[in-house]
């Protein structure tokens, strides 16, 4: 008996092990990414950063795009969506208001081949309205790949 406790003590300590951990972010993984989401505060600004260069022509304003992306809350740390997975491109005008703020800036001067990591504050996303699966006041945590640029 004080065997199979020892046993049952080991493995939830090593489970719990697993689960936690001291490094300064946390990760997610999604169709072969890692999404770090940072510690502390979230950012009150856009945050850009390329993930992968692309190549072509940089992004502009009333440009057509294709992407896949797939997208996390930040301070709940987990994905709330993605068209990676599934692999289903989406398409959009940027600058004509059919996605939220933040892509269609956050968007400007990518290159198609590219990937890139946007951090979007709640201004420039859902605000205080939230959506079906973003809690109101969410800063967003986006990889966005781009296909194609026209």
């Amino acid at each position: 008996m004080k065997r199979l406790t020892s046993f049952v003590v080991l493995a939830a300590v090593l489970a719990l092990a697993g689960c936690g951990g001291s490094s300064s972010a946390e990760e997610a993984r999604t169709a072969g990414l890692t999404v770090t989401v940072p510690k502390g505060p979230p950012p009150k600004k856009l945050v850009v950063k390329d993930l992968e260069e692309g190549t072509g022509r940089p992004v502009k304003m009333g440009d057509q795009v294709t992407v896949r992306w797939a997208g996390y809350l930040y301070r709940r740390r987990r994905e709330f969506f993605s068209t990676l997975k599934e692999h289903h491109p989406f398409t959009f005008l940027t600058g004509a208001g059919r996605v939220i703020l933040g892509w269609d800036r956050g968007m400007v001067g990518m290159k198609a081949g590219g990937r890139r990591e946007l951090i979007i504050p709640p201004s420039l996303a859902y605000e205080n309205r939230g959506s079906t699966s973003v809690p109101p006041n969410e800063t967003l945590i986006y990889v966005v790949e781009l296909l194609a640029v026209e």
